[in-house]
Formats: structure tokens, C-alpha cells, sequence
């Protein structure tokens, strides 16, 4: 199952966008994507992206687990999708005893609040 994703860092974040709604088959790989990326990159912050049909409930338990691991590793996470449900989803069910996971609406807003921690943090 291949799942389109793709990467970038902008302002010191590193933004992983999904593209793809990876369904039940697809979310082992998609969390080993995001994790290797995580792992590779070595980022102080993450946001991921959750591009149009990604915004699935498939991708929110994969989700969910990238916030366990940004946690065990002391990064900032953030989720920007457009699916009011998924946010929901995502805010009800998010582990409250890590980092806390910021969940909004906007890419560009998530990836501006997530620079302007680290400068804060700096």
C-alpha cells in the first residue's frame, strides 16, 4: 500500500504532509514513514498535514501514535486539517499525559504557532 506523503522544513519545523487517506492496510506504513522522517530529520518540532482525503479516521489512530513518539522524544507536535470531525477526533483522544498535541484548521497557522514555541522556547 503505498501512501503519499511528502516533507519540508519551514521555519524550523518539520511540516509532513499526508495526501492520501492511508485506510486500514495502509496505516502500519504511513506511521513508519512519519516516524522515519522524524527519526532522519532529528526536527526540535513537528507539524503534519492531513492534506483533503487523509483526513480520515484511518489516519487518526496513526496520528495519535506520532504524538506518543513526538512526546517520548520532547517535540512539539502540531495537526493542521480542514475536517472539523477529525479535530474532534483527534483533541478527544490525544494523549494528555506528553506534550500536548495542538490540533487546528490551518497549515500555515499550525506551522506559525509551532516556530513561534521554539523561539519562545529558545
Amino acid at each position: 500500500m503505498a501512501v503519499m506523503v511528502s516533507h519540508a522544513l519551514e521555519q524550523g519545523v518539520l511540516v509532513v504532509t499526508v495526501h492520501d487517506d492511508p485506510g486500514i492496510d495502509g496505516r502500519a506504513v504511513l506511521l513508519a514513514r512519519i516516524s522515519d522522517l522524524v527519526k532522519g530529520h532529528a526536527p526540535t518540532s513537528l507539524v503534519l498535514v492531513l492534506d483533503g482525503p487523509a483526513a480520515a479516521d484511518s489516519a487518526v489512530g496513526v496520528v495519535l501514535r506520532v504524538h506518543r513518539l513526538c512526546s517520548r522524544l520532547g517535540l512539539v507536535m502540531s495537526v493542521a486539517t480542514h475536517s472539523a470531525p477529525v479535530r474532534r477526533l483527534l483533541e478527544a483522544n490525544a494523549d494528555a499525559g506528553g506534550t500536548r498535541l495542538v490540533v487546528l484548521a490551518r497549515a500555515d497557522t499550525a506551522i506559525r504557532l509551532t516556530a513561534a514555541a521554539l523561539t519562545a522556547a529558545a
